[in-house]
């Protein structure tokens, strides 16, 4: 029996990803809206890839990296172009992450899915090869200025984490603030994922933290940043942080959709962090376990032993001194602090 991985074009544009044991049957009944979800709304649909497999779950894992996939990278596997799917992985690739992540919403006219950041992360013309993120997801929920989005991205990138998804834009996205203000990040920016709705934003995760200083009623874990850090390091599949809009923060009914609530210790009489405080906070408490590179730090050379230390020191007197640099007569005891 055969399984295909399919990508369908819609009339807005978008792409809808899917997988199914029959293409002809499956295509024919998004194409009659007899399919409900995403493509019901955005008839006409053309089939514009597929690919067959021998396992239900090779057609399955598919669908799930190519649901990852950027626009860009989607339209070169389309094209066939494998050239231009490797190359656009390879823009991605950041120090030593390892990862790719699934979506489970279909990219949009307005958001495009994030895309793998590892070089390796492309399909092949034989097989699939899924793997999972180790990198957890930043989401901002409800985000309201796109600067403060674009501040986001830029703390994200400090630290190494590159996929971003936004929930309910108040401004829409893209956004025409969040570049000058991501100052370099652009590539978060390009590759940021829009979804309606939190549950749909998570609904790929299997362990998600809710970032908030309030008091919640909220039967949950509350953990630091630390204690985060280390689930989300040990964490089997797609993890994600989740920050709320400027003015209010999140809200109970989304921090119900978490596992558990991250918290910092902060002065209680000035008790709020900004997003991309916030964001930065965390993504460096994450990064700690990260190979990242610190350019100040350099290699110290040995210690050299205290006679030639003595050796160097009387040697430059002695050029100070052919110079008449300790003229006059006192003028040595004051020159080296005697």
């Amino acid at each position: 029996m055969s399984f295909w991985a399919y990508i369908l074009r819609c009339s807005d544009g978008s792409y809808y990803v899917g997988h199914t044991d029959n293409l002809n049957e499956r295509v024919g009944a998004h194409q009659s809206g007899v399919h409900p979800g995403y493509t019901q709304s955005r008839r006409p649909v053309a089939c514009v890839w597929s690919q067959e497999f021998s396992e239900r779950d090779e057609a399955f894992q598919a669908e799930r990296q190519i649901k990852g996939w950027s626009r860009a990278k989607k339209e070169r596997l389309i094209e066939g172009d494998w050239d231009g799917v490797q190359l656009l992985s390879r823009k991605l690739f950041l120090r030593n992450a390892a990862s790719t992540s699934s979506a489970t919403t279909q990219d949009g006219a307005l958001g495009e899915q994030a895309e793998p950041a590892h070089p390796e992360c492309g399909l092949s013309s034989a097989a699939v090869e899924g793997r999972v993120s180790k990198k957890p997801i930043i989401i901002l929920v409800r985000p309201q200025l796109g600067q403060n989005i674009g501040k986001a991205a830029r703390a994200m990138l400090n630290f190494g984490l590159t996929e971003l998804r936004l929930v309910a834009p108040r401004d829409g996205w893209p956004n025409p603030d969040a570049g000058p203000a991501a100052s370099g990040a652009d590539i978060v920016l390009a590759n940021a994922a829009v979804y309606p709705t939190l549950a749909d934003a998570t609904a790929d995760c299997t362990l998600v933290f809710a970032s908030t200083v309030r008091r919640r009623d909220l039967v949950m874990p509350v953990v630091g940043p630390q204690d985060m850090a280390a689930q989300l390091h040990s964490a089997a599949g797609c993890t994600a942080i989740l920050f709320g809009p400027e003015r209010s923060g999140l809200e109970s009914e989304d921090v119900a959709l978490a596992d558990a609530i991250v918290t910092v210790p902060i002065n209680p009489q000035v008790g709020s962090l900004n997003l991309a405080q916030a964001v930065i906070l965390l993504a460096y408490e994450w990064s700690r376990g990260q190979a990242l590179a610190q350019p100040t730090v350099k290699e110290v050379e040995p210690t050299a032993p205290h006679g030639e230390l003595e050796g160097l020191i009387g040697q430059m007197e002695g050029l100070l001194d052919a110079k008449g640099y300790f003229w006059p007569l006192e003028r040595p005891e004051i020159a080296l602090g005697v």
